[in-house]
């Protein structure tokens, strides 16, 4: 399991936790931040025809400004495994620990580096938040979000000084930006 949008000023984090077919590998399966964005796309692609499950949990931009990012991302991981219907004997997760996993479960740093189904994750995850922040992007095109994903680029910061924010926009990460 992984998550993509800790970072952004805008936007949801995204969990995904994945179980692959028994035997399926692809050296091609890195995590997804080192990956461009057409490669990404493609493997995506490839993950989901050679998975056999997969959730998605999404945290809105309120709540994380309600609960605190990891909060957020701890509740978008919960959600993702609960919606994974396939048995599986063990969970292994980016970094973050999990408290109520009545499975066997472990955080390792960097885990996308040493788990290829943890590299899965991060790239369905980064794709599937990619594709809501393009969506996005055309309710409020000042930002950038098509390009920038909701990340504090340049041109982001710029726009959010001229145009104000969004209900979409983290107030707690906006500090000294506006």
């Amino acid at each position: 399991m992984d998550e993509v949008g800790r970072g952004c000023f805008a936007g949801p984090v995204v969990a995904v936790a994945i179980l692959l077919k028994d035997g399926f590998y692809d050296k091609r399966i890195i995590d997804s931040k080192k990956l461009a964005e057409n490669k990404r796309v493609v493997l995506a692609e490839l993950i989901k025809e050679n998975m056999l499950d997969c959730g998605i949990g999404v945290v809105c931009a309120g709540l994380i400004d309600k609960l605190n990012i990891l909060r957020a991302t701890k509740q978008a991981m919960q959600v993702a495994i609960s919606r994974i219907r396939v048995g599986y004997d063990r969970v292994v997760i980016d970094a973050v620990k999990l408290n109520n996993l009545n499975t066997p479960h472990e955080a390792h740093i960097k885990a996308e580096d040493k788990f290829m189904e943890v590299a899965a994750a991060s790239i369905v995850a980064k794709v599937y938040r990619d594709n809501l922040m393009k969506d996005m992007h055309y309710l409020f095109p000042q930002y950038n979000w098509y390009k920038n994903k909701g990340y504090g680029t340049p041109d982001h910061i710029e726009a959010i000084r001229k145009f104000g924010i969004t209900p979409l926009h983290r107030k707690t990460f906006l500090k000294g930006t506006t």
